[in-house]
């Protein structure tokens, strides 16, 4: 629906959209019966896209884009009254009131996601073979037990308001049974927004009726998109309300289900989402199947270590090992990186088709190890410059894992010292990724192109 009013300061109008809610029109000119005008989904980081409306009689002929959001067509002239059944009500949030914590995720979920493989092009028969792929390769055994459905499970509601699963997801309890029997949980996916990022079904206006149909069907991770949302949920205040109806919701149906919020890491997001029941939030953007854009989010733009602990984690998104897009080396950093940083680990390749330097990369035991560490520490960096950076992370057991990381497109040899570690005589030193013992002098090791060293390392 378009709205524009004139007056003698000039233009101003408001579009609204089942998708979107109500979008103000920016930098609204009108020439020679054309309307000029910008609209913006909301995200400070999208620009706003340019819009035309172009009056013919009594026929509007409106042209623009937002987020996935297309329009190229006649608009009819409409009364006041079409108006106003047209508008868009904005629920009520509910005041903020600090959750309790509930005993969840106590060290970083690890699981697998769809979206970086498949994106929307899902389906219950992919899901079970996945499922499938986890237990056989062992990857169940090595702590992945997560296997979340992202965007694109969604299809229409019933008449009593409830979500449906479409078509590919002819029985989602039935899924979450086949994937409890073996050992696993099952995880989805929804937006406060009326649609996800994606263009499915989103929760706005059904959130306590959708955590009810989660609990009810099994699922045991939900992940909050905020999509759509963020045309109106714009504050702090309004995204960490719209987060907590969402967290009250699944709180109320006595089901221990993990909460992950994605909101992109705005509003100093890690220092209020335990509080709305969240056990990790995305601290980024969108990664990407690229060393540029998994080094800048991993080493660059997650959040602050003092947020991450037991029972909820900076989250700089899946993990894009196996994809193909990054080398060895470039993946054993990935691994490295958020391994370090006490990161979830959600695998995003297709399971069923993985090669041994994959799975040798995302089973390593003494890699987890450091991950899934019980004090929670989100590891930093002790020193760097321009091409290496050495990080350190303090171990429930007193010893520290050590990371050596060459951001460079050449080899380099890149050294620690005790003092780094936190020792002053250093008696055990353990290389993770080769599982081999190092010499208690060893300082200096020699690092590939974008490549990593982990270390174990006691002392006193």
């Amino acid at each position: 629906m378009i709205e524009i009013s004139h007056t003698t300061k000039g233009y101003s109008g408001v579009m609204t959209s089942d998708w979107y809610g109500p979008m103000p029109m920016q930098n609204l000119t009108v020439e020679n019966g054309v309307a000029h005008f910008g609209i913006s989904n909301g995200n400070p980081h999208v620009p706003a896209k340019t819009w035309t409306a172009a009056l013919n009689g009594d026929r509007l002929h409106v042209k623009g884009q937002v987020w996935y959001g297309k329009l190229d067509n006649d608009a009819v002239r409409g009364s006041e009254a079409d108006a106003k059944a047209r508008r868009f009500h904005l629920s009520n949030l509910p005041s903020y009131t600090a959750l309790k914590p509930d005993g969840l995720a106590k060290t970083p979920p690890m699981g697998w996601s769809s979206w970086n493989k498949f994106a929307d092009h899902i389906d219950d028969k992919t899901v079970r073979e996945i499922a499938d792929a986890m237990v056989a390769s062992g990857l169940r055994d090595a702590g992945y037990r997560y296997i979340n459905i992202d965007d694109g499970w969604q299809g229409k509601r019933a008449a009593d308001g409830s979500i449906q699963p479409n078509a590919r997801f002819p029985d989602m309890k039935a899924l979450a049974d086949y994937l409890h029997n073996k050992g696993l949980k099952l995880g989805l996916y929804s937006s406060p927004g009326p649609k996800t990022c994606a263009g499915y079904e989103g929760s706005y206006g059904h959130v306590e009726q959708d955590a009810k149909t989660y609990a009810a069907w099994g699922i045991d991770y939900l992940k909050y998109d905020l999509c759509s949302g963020e045309a109106f949920y714009q504050t702090q205040a309004q995204i960490r309300g719209a987060y907590q109806q969402m967290g009250q919701a699944l709180r109320a149906t006595g089901r221990p289900i993990i909460y992950s919020l994605c909101e992109y890491g705005r509003d100093n997001v890690g220092s209020w989402g335990r509080s709305v029941g969240g056990h990790l939030w995305r601290t980024t953007g969108d990664i990407s199947d690229k060393y540029s854009v998994m080094a800048k989010l991993g080493f660059d733009k997650n959040g602050a270590a003092s947020n991450a602990g037991p029972g909820g984690w900076n989250d700089p998104d899946m993990l894009e090992v196996g994809n193909g897009g990054m080398s060895e080396d470039e993946y054993r950093t990935h691994m490295t990186l958020w391994a370090m940083s006490a990161a979830p680990l959600l695998m995003g390749h297709d399971l069923r088709h993985m090669d041994k330097a994959t799975s040798q990369l995302l089973e390593n035991p003494g890699v987890i190890a450091i991950d899934q560490d019980a004090k929670g520490i989100q590891g930093q960096a002790v020193s760097k410059d321009a091409n290496t950076e050495v990080w350190t992370k303090a171990l429930a057991d007193g010893s520290q894992a050590v990371a050596l990381f060459n951001r460079s497109k050449a080899p380099q040899v890149i050294s620690f010292t005790p003092a780094e570690t936190g020792f002053t005589r250093i008696s055990k030193v353990t290389d993770l990724w080769r599982q081999q013992g190092v010499a208690t002098d060893k300082r200096q090791f020699k690092v590939p192109a974008h490549g990593a060293v982990l270390l174990k390392v006691t002392g006193v």
